[in-house]
This record gives C-alpha cells, sequence and structure tokens, in this order.
C-alpha cells in the first residue's frame, strides 16, 4: 500500500516517518518532494588510469561546495553525486522510493543510476546519482526540488532493518556519500582468512 498526503502527514506528525526539515508544501498526493543540497561529489579521474572498486581510492570523487545562488552545471554524459537537503527515517514497517520530477525528466536530468529504494531503517541524507543524459549542459540550483520520495508499507515489520545493527553502509550518512562497494570484497576477505 503506498501511503497518500493524509497518510505521510500524519506518520510525520507521529514521527513514525522522519523528515528534517519538513516542509508541508512538499507533500503530494502520494510522494514528498525532496530539496537539492549544495555538496556535491564529481569525479578526479586526471591522474588515474581506471576506477578499482574492489581497492577504491577515497580520491577519486572530490567534494564540490555550491555557495549561494550559483548553480552547479551538469554537462552532457556527467556523473555527479548530490544530496537532500532533508534528513529522511524510515521506520521498520515502510520502504521508501526515490524518484525523479518529472519536469527534469523532461530535459535529461536522471537523479538516481540504480539506488531508488530506500530500506526499512535507514536514516540519513539521500545521495543522488545524477547524470545528464541531455545533449545541452543543464544547470541545477541548491534549494530546488530534485527528486520525490513515496513511502510503502510492509505486511510486517522488518525483522533486521538497515541500520547499525546490520553494520550497513550507508546508514546515517551525510552529503553525497561515495560509494563502499570495497566494504563488500573486504567482508569476504576477512571470511576466508578466519576459515583458512
Amino acid at each position: 500500500m503506498v501511503l497518500s498526503d493524509i497518510d505521510i502527514k500524519r506518520e510525520v506528525q507521529k514521527k513514525h516517518i522522519f523528515i528534517s526539515p519538513f516542509d508541508s508544501s512538499c507533500v503530494q498526493p502520494a510522494s514528498y518532494d525532496l530539496k537539492l543540497g549544495n555538496e556535491f561529489r564529481v569525479f578526479n579521474n586526471l591522474n588515474k588510469p581506471y576506477l578499482d572498486i574492489k581497492n577504491y581510492d577515497d580520491s577519486f570523487m572530490e567534494l564540490v561546495r555550491v555557495k549561494g545562488e550559483t548553480p552547479l552545471i551538469i554537462h552532457p554524459g556527467e556523473f555527479v553525486l548530490g544530496t537532500t537537503i532533508e534528513t529522511v527515517g524510515i521506520p521498520n514497517d515502510l520502504i521508501g522510493r526515490l524518484e525523479g520530477k518529472s519536469s527534469l525528466g523532461r530535459i535529461g536530468i536522471i537523479i538516481h543510476a540504480t539506488a531508488g529504494f530506500v530500506d526499512p531503517g535507514f536514516r540519513g541524507n539521500l545521495t543522488l546519482e545524477m547524470t545528464n543524459v541531455a545533449n545541452i549542459p543543464i544547470t541545477l540550483y541548491p534549494g530546488m526540488k530534485i527528486g520525490q520520495i513515496s513511502f510503502m508499507r510492509l505486511e510486517t515489520p522488518t525483522e533486521k532493518p538497515y541500520g547499525k545493527v546490520r553494520h550497513s553502509k550507508y546508514w546515517g550518512q551525510k552529503g553525497p556519500t561515495a560509494s563502499k562497494i570495497w566494504k563488500d570484497f573486504n567482508k569476504k576477505e576477512s571470511k576466508k582468512s578466519r576459515n583458512a
């Protein structure tokens, strides 16, 4: 069951869903509009021949802060990590679905490559995987509506929610958070060494 505007406002008021800062004008018929933050991560690949996901190096992405009314310009084919202004907390009996705004999709901005699913138990800023698929540079302004999140109720609350107990990679993230895929390889190697 997808939550309606009435459900979203009620769940936020009860503090069952956490959205901060909350803006009642962002509540849509069955979703909540999210705003673009002012921090971005861009690839810094001038001196790197390739990106090895097993031995990921944080220096591959540079943190950029946009100030005031200055826009971020995304060029055709460019990939940038952005972030929502809002911190979102999903309870154990709901999931979130992050989607783009149709007005941005119609000019070629995609806000998530694959990570549109927000697990029960997640808490933090949402990282946006933004790409310009148009053939012209496009400006994005911090504070603008960038996407929307909808909420769906689970039949039963999850037994093991996303978070500290599961050692979830992105729980509590602040700002645009780079990939932590290398942690998947470290877990496998740690298990192998323990079993040897």
